[in-house]
C-alpha cells in the first residue's frame, strides 16, 4: 500500500509537471488607456523553449473568457502541441480602429500592442512564421480584418462562423457604433468589411483556414468569400460541416483550425 502511494505521488508531480497555466492578466492599451483582460494558456514547453502562438478573438456579446469557455480542454492542447494561446477582450468592437471613437483602437491592441505585451513576457516565437490568429463569428471578421492588413504580423489566419461581410446585417451586433448607420456611411461600411480587402491580396500572403456550419445565418457571407478568394486566386482551406451558429460547433471546429496552424507551424519549423 505504502509503495502504491509513492508510486501515485509520483504520477501526479507528473501530471502537475506537464500541466498548462491559465492565467488572466492585464494588459496595458497606449492607445486606448484602459487595462485589456486577456487569458493566456501556457504550456510547459514554454518554460524551457520558444513556443508559436494562437491568437483567439471572441464573438459579439462574448469575452476573454469566451474561449476557455467553448474549449475547455485548451491547456491540454497547449501541452500537447506546446502552443501558447492567447485570448484577449474586445468587448463588442469588431476589432477595429474605430473611425467614430478615438477610444475604441482594438486593431491597434490586437496587432501592435498585445503582440508586444505577449513576446515581452513569454517565451514566443516572435515572428510572423511563429504566430497564427482565428475566432468565432465577430472574431472570426476580426481575425481576417486583422491578419490581412498586417500579414507582417501574423502568418497565418482562420474564421470560424465568421462575419466576414458585414454589409447584410446594417442593424445587428452594435456595428454602427462604431461606423455610424450603413445608410448613411454607406463608403465607410465597405471600407470596413473583410470581403472588401480580397483584392489587395498576393498568393502566399498568409495560409487561410475558412469554416462555417450549413445551418449558420453567416453561411453565405462565407461562401462569398471563399468565391472572392477564388476569384483573386489565394489558396485556402474552406471547410462546410453539419452545424449552427453555437458553441457546439466551434468546440468542434477549432480542432481542425488548430491542426491547420500547427502544420504551418510545423512547416516554417516554429512548431514541434
Amino acid at each position: 500500500m505504502k509503495r502504491l502511494i509513492v508510486v501515485l505521488a509520483a504520477l501526479l508531480v507528473v501530471v502537475c509537471a506537464q500541466a498548462a497555466k491559465v492565467d488572466t492578466v492585464l494588459v496595458k492599451s497606449p492607445s486606448m488607456q484602459k487595462d485589456i483582460k486577456t487569458v493566456v494558456v501556457l504550456p510547459d514547453a514554454a518554460a524551457q523553449k520558444a513556443c508559436p502562438v494562437i491568437y483567439l478573438l471572441h464573438g459579439h456579446g462574448g469575452n476573454y473568457a469566451t474561449w476557455i469557455s467553448v474549449k475547455p480542454n485548451l491547456p491540454q492542447i497547449a501541452d500537447e502541441k506546446g502552443i501558447i494561446f492567447i485570448c484577449p477582450d474586445g468587448e463588442n468592437s469588431w476589432y477595429w480602429d474605430s473611425p467614430l471613437h478615438a477610444n475604441v483602437r482594438y486593431e491597434t491592441f490586437i496587432s501592435s500592442e498585445l503582440i508586444n505585451y505577449v513576446d515581452q513576457h513569454y517565451k514566443t516565437v516572435a515572428r510572423r512564421e511563429g504566430r497564427a490568429i482565428t475566432g468565432l463569428s465577430m472574431g472570426g471578421h476580426g481575425a481576417m480584418w486583422n491578419a490581412i492588413r498586417h500579414s507582417d504580423v501574423f502568418g497565418a489566419a482562420g474564421t470560424t462562423s465568421g462575419g466576414v461581410d458585414i454589409r447584410p446585417f446594417p442593424k445587428n451586433w452594435n456595428m454602427s457604433d462604431q461606423l455610424g448607420e450603413e445608410a448613411s456611411n454607406q463608403s465607410v461600411w465597405d471600407a470596413h468589411t473583410v470581403i472588401n480587402l480580397v483584392p489587395s491580396m498576393k498568393k502566399g500572403q498568409l495560409a487561410l483556414i475558412i469554416d462555417c456550419g450549413y445551418d449558420d445565418f453567416f453561411l453565405e457571407v462565407n461562401k462569398n468569400f471563399h468565391e472572392a478568394l477564388l476569384k483573386q486566386g489565394i489558396d485556402h482551406d474552406f471547410l462546410l460541416r453539419p452545424g449552427a451558429h453555437n458553441g457546439d460547433y466551434w468546440n468542434n471546429s477549432i480542432d481542425y483550425q488548430i491542426l491547420f496552424f500547427q502544420k504551418y507551424f510545423q512547416k516554417n519549423g516554429t512548431g514541434k
